[in-house]
């Protein structure tokens, strides 16, 4: 089997969250297991990509150097743990601008995989927000729920019938993910 595209949120997800925006390298940091997680899903061969919404350079509370900064860190951290991440898909939009990048919508992750140049049929999503599984669901792209982040409140307003797999964290997330049958 080729490789497997797997697209992260990263608020919530990667690392800690803050309603108050990650707006420097130093206000950064990781969920415990994130980073070694990551290595283990580059050692298992997907290409890893992360999409995110930043609406805080919208709003004036960091520049896009900051938020380049704040990559790097990232990047430097999780190349400790033998990962190697693609790439970085971002909204720099409001919430109210009605762009086609900002999730919900798909664009962030149709952007992941034509860069990577692997399909969506076979991608793997991993968020902590219901516009994280409303941006997998409109690109087709298979969803996971992580907990952290606001990851168990999205998970405690899925309705009944949700097919959506709900994982303690990254770490097991991945794990499973490692493990199960190649389509």
């Amino acid at each position: 089997m080729g490789q497997r595209l797997l697209i992260l949120d990263r608020d919530g997800v990667i690392n800690e969250d803050s309603p108050a925006f990650i707006k420097h390298p130093d206000e950064w940091l990781p969920v415990p297991g994130s980073l070694r997680a990551l290595g283990a899903a580059t050692q298992a061969g997907f290409r890893i990509c992360i999409v995110s919404n930043q609406s805080g350079l919208a709003r004036g509370l960091f520049s896009i150097e900051d938020l380049h900064r704040i990559h790097r860190k990232l990047l430097q951290e999780a190349m400790h743990h033998g990962a190697v991440v693609d790439g970085f898909f971002f909204c720099p939009h409001g919430p109210r601008q009605g762009c086609e990048c900002r999730k919900p919508q798909p664009g962030l992750l149709q952007a992941a995989a034509a860069r990577s140049g692997l399909e969506l049929t076979h991608a793997v999503m991993i968020g902590d927000r219901a516009s994280d599984l409303a941006a997998a669901n409109a690109a087709g792209v298979r969803a996971l729920l992580v907990q952290t982040g606001h990851g168990a409140a999205t998970a405690a307003a899925l309705p009944a019938e949700s097919t959506v797999t709900v994982f303690a964290d990254l770490a097991a997330a991945i794990h499973a993910l490692c493990h199960e049958e190649a389509p």
